[in-house]
């Protein structure tokens, strides 16, 4: 049975996940102010560079309650910033309300907090209690989580395969249409919700993709392309500049490190040298963390997502089945390694199953 800080913390949670697609990099946060177990404010981080969840909470108060504020309890999924970033430090907003407890679900990772929020709150008197659901709020921002502490992005694979496993018909020139119109849709909100998306050379050239999340209300991700000899032709969709695109490459770079990608870019189109001689998935994770991106849904090809899991380089496998389709001879569908399977979906003709990589 629950406890009720574990109650109030699940409602943090809630709230957090309404911030999904729309606060990275920053992480998902929910906060719930309670004076003697009744819920007097709410907030969650709603976009990024703006308000965080504790600064809407506590603005969300009514006039009529504003004075239980310093005899409340603050619950946040994950520990208060102490520091100057694009908003103000949300410790010194408790600390200036004189809120007196805090309840804090996971400390946060971000080498510039990490701790210094915890510490600022109890050097001035507040009493906090952390790891309530720790395990959970740290798998709520599982992105978040990866990136500052492996230092690469979350890794989603995504592919799409017949009944008899083949991911592509056997020539280029026969473009082969797995899933149905129902998992197309959510293929696109899986767009939405990740600040990259990754192809390589022959996807681009034999599927012409958007790579764009036009059947889903969201945000277009980076498009990232692998075309190591820069022989894909520029009338193709990716150079369209209708959403910023880079392209990893041997020959050239034009990539300001600067200039986040994650966030609006000024070109929308970038180079990105690699060298034959390092593996490019290890290459293609270093660029993302340089660029500040968190997570890259990689949508293909077979070899490029075969790379990916024999390097042991991913977090999470979504696999469309169209168990009506057969085809016989074709590209072979990828081989996951060391997946644990956590649950299917059927959508019609289209079965999805979902697993996440074993860690040893």
């Amino acid at each position: 049975m629950m406890t009720l800080s574990e109650q109030y913390m699940h409602r943090c949670l809630e709230l957090a996940s309404l911030g999904a697609g729309h606060v990275a990099p920053n992480p998902m946060v929910g906060a719930v102010l309670v004076y003697e177990d009744r819920i007097i404010g709410e907030g969650y981080h709603q976009q990024y560079g703006k308000a965080h969840a504790e600064v809407n909470c506590v603005n969300s108060v009514k006039d009529e309650d504003r004075h239980l504020i310093p005899s409340a309890t603050l619950y946040v999924s994950l520990e208060p910033c102490a520091h100057f970033g694009k908003t103000p430090p949300c410790a010194d907003l408790i600390i200036r309300e004189k809120i007196k407890k805090v309840v804090v679900g996971c400390r946060d990772p971000f080498k510039q907090v990490d701790g210094r929020g915890i510490e600022k709150l109890r050097n001035a008197g507040v009493e906090v209690i952390t790891d309530v659901l720790n395990e959970q709020c740290k798998l709520h921002n599982k992105r978040f989580f990866t990136f500052h502490t492996q230092y690469r992005p979350y890794i989603i694979l995504k592919w799409a395969q017949t009944a008899d496993g083949r991911i592509a018909a056997a020539t280029s020139s026969q473009r082969l249409l797995i899933s149905n119109e129902y998992t197309n849709r959510l293929v696109h909100r899986w767009r939405s919700e990740e600040p990259a998306i990754l192809i390589a050379t022959n996807t681009a050239l034999n599927d012409n993709p958007r790579l764009n999340t036009r059947l889903w209300p969201g945000k277009n991700p980076l498009r990232l392309v692998i075309d190591m000899d820069l022989r894909l032709p520029a009338s193709l969709h990716i150079y369209d500049k209708l959403q910023p695109t880079v392209v990893f490459n041997k020959h050239q770079h034009s990539l300001d490190f600067n200039v986040k990608l994650s966030e609006p870019a000024n070109d929308l189109l970038g180079y990105y040298q690699v060298t034959e001689d390092v593996s490019i998935v290890q290459q293609v994770m270093n660029a993302c963390y340089q660029m500040n991106i968190q997570s890259v849904l990689v949508e293909g090809g077979a070899r490029l997502l075969q790379s990916f899991i024999e390097e042991d380089t991913w977090d999470e496998a979504r696999i469309i089945t169209n168990e009506n389709l057969t085809i016989g001879e074709g590209l072979a569908a990828p081989l996951l390694l060391k997946a644990l399977h956590n649950s299917t979906e059927q959508y019609f003709t289209d079965k999805i199953n979902y697993f996440t990589r074993i860690h040893e």
